[in-house]
């Protein structure tokens, strides 16, 4: 059990995996058939032998109390991030009816968590340099909430992390740095926006024949201009071109979005900071989580991943139960690695946020953690349909790029509306469609055996391509199911 004595639900432990083949192989492995050596101590420690398929056995140590989050570690070769047997372990510790019993942890298993704890006492008394970590990963979220340059941005500024904690102590240095970086990306946008001239004076048609290299040349030269944010909007706009009976209309919309982001970067200096500080990111330039900590018990609502060619980016959506601030977490793995943060979707997180730049100041980063994350029976405040609909538009303002917004609601129904779905108010009033590509995801089936015609509570995203539902309440009491 954990500190609180309250053992996780299997909804919990799934929501740590890194991917859908992780959840699939760990419940084959959620048996006690291929599992040795079993065991788990009140103190939140779990801890097996798993008979290996190819290389085994492998030792598995999970520790569910770390206030800085789940932690494990496995024998195993896999890159996955938890990888399938400590997910196994935990589904089968999950179960409770003794097929991991209470014990003394071997001296393999003591000799790893006391190591990792003790680092963890050594590293909290020492002033560590994030500087450059921070700002490739603020540079990796070019679209706060959408994911769209998490790899060119990470890629584009990890020349400038690196190092950055020596090149800071001179000030003068760095604001040079900034100032050559900033005529780079001015130089880039004031390009692309001849470019982007040329291919609407020639028309849209004339976009389908150029082919996707046209579109990669241009994103090249934004990389080389260190605007990262645009290179991943460029590309975006290519895989857009000829995809679909529409690409037309969308093209032209997404070359609206570009020329307007291209013109608030050319009159930032007229902006208002907010919305500056915002331009800057979209870009691609790196910042800083410079808002006050704020301690609270943030309830974890939501943790899922994006993958492209060379980045995962995950996404943890949390809520402060006391101050009712919604905040998104962002960690990024490269290579093929799964990224390290992960936080088990329903529990309470005792830990201090600091919020970045930009519109809405929704992106933060973890601070100091105060104890591991535990069982609440709060669940965040909803709203109607037409209210998200609302908030999401007022949101816009502020952040006109912006995909969506985090929303929960409040007493919905899911209801098939022709060959899609919808989330429809209970009292009779307005209804949001669910996005096409959530259609095609076994958590629609999982929401509606949950609801079962009852109005339930729907934490998600929403923006103008729908609503993109995430985790969901019963009517009831009852714990919080990932929907990812």
């Amino acid at each position: 059990m954990t500190q609180q004595g309250v053992r996780w639900t299997a909804d919990q432990v799934l929501a740590l995996a890194p991917d859908a083949a992780s959840r699939e192989a760990a419940g084959r492995l959620a048996t006690a058939g291929p599992w040795s050596e079993v065991g788990s101590t009140d103190g939140g420690t779990v801890w097996g032998v798993c008979r290996g398929g190819g290389g085994g056995p492998y030792r598995t140590v999970v520790d569910v109390a770390d206030a800085s989050g789940p932690a494990c570690t496995c024998g195993c070769p896999s890159l996955r991030y938890p990888c399938k047997h400590a997910l196994g372990l935990l589904l089968l510790w999950t179960g409770g009816d003794g097929a991991v019993p209470e014990g003394e942890p071997p001296a393999w298993a003591e000799r790893w968590v006391t190591g990792r704890r003790e680092d963890a006492e050594t590293a909290a008394g020492t002033e560590t340099a994030e500087t450059g970590a921070a700002e490739t990963e603020a540079a990796g979220a070019e679209a706060v909430e959408t994911g769209a340059a998490g790899a060119e941005a990470a890629a584009g500024t990890a020349g400038d992390a690196s190092g950055s904690v020596s090149r800071t102590r001179d000030p003068v240095a760095a604001r040079r740095r900034a100032e050559r970086r900033a005529e780079r990306i001015t130089a880039g946008a004031t390009e692309l926006e001849q470019r982007l001239a040329d291919l609407l004076r020639g028309g849209l048609a004339e976009a389908e024949q150029t082919g996707y290299a046209w579109w990669e040349e241009t994103a090249a030269r934004m990389v080389d201009a260190q605007a990262p944010g645009l290179a991943s909007r460029v590309r975006e706009l290519g895989s857009t071109a000829s995809s679909g009976p529409d690409w037309p209309v969308r093209l032209l919309e997404e070359c609206a979005l570009l020329h307007l982001l291209d013109q608030g970067w050319l009159r930032r200096d007229r902006l208002p900071e907010d919305l500056a500080a915002t331009v800057r990111t979209r870009v691609g330039l790196p910042a800083t989580a410079d808002g006050p900590a704020v301690r609270d018990q943030w309830l974890i609502l939501a943790q899922y991943d994006s993958v492209d060619a060379r980045l995962t980016t995950r996404r943890v959506w949390l809520y402060g139960t006391e101050t009712g601030r919604t905040a998104l977490l962002l960690s990024y793995g490269a290579a093929g690695r799964a990224p390290e943060l992960t936080l088990p979707v329903g529990l309470s997180l005792d830990a201090e946020l600091s919020t970045y730049p930009g519109g809405g100041r929704r992106r933060a980063a973890l601070g100091k953690r105060f104890a591991p994350p535990a069982p609440v029976e709060i669940r965040p405040k909803g709203v109607t349909p037409s209210q998200a609909l609302a908030r999401y538009g007022r949101a816009l303002r502020d952040d006109p790029w912006l995909e969506s917004v985090p929303v929960t609601l409040e007493q919905v129904v899911p209801v098939p509306d022709g060959d899609s779905w919808q989330l429809a108010d209970a009292s009779g009033g307005t209804a949001l469609p669910l996005t096409p590509a959530f259609g095609n995801r076994a958590g629609l089936w999982r929401l509606v055996a949950l609801s079962g015609g009852v109005p339930v509570q729907v934490f998600g995203e929403c923006g103008h391509r729908g609503f993109t539902p995430l985790t969901a309440w019963p009517a009831g009491p009852g714990q919080a199911v990932s929907l990812n």
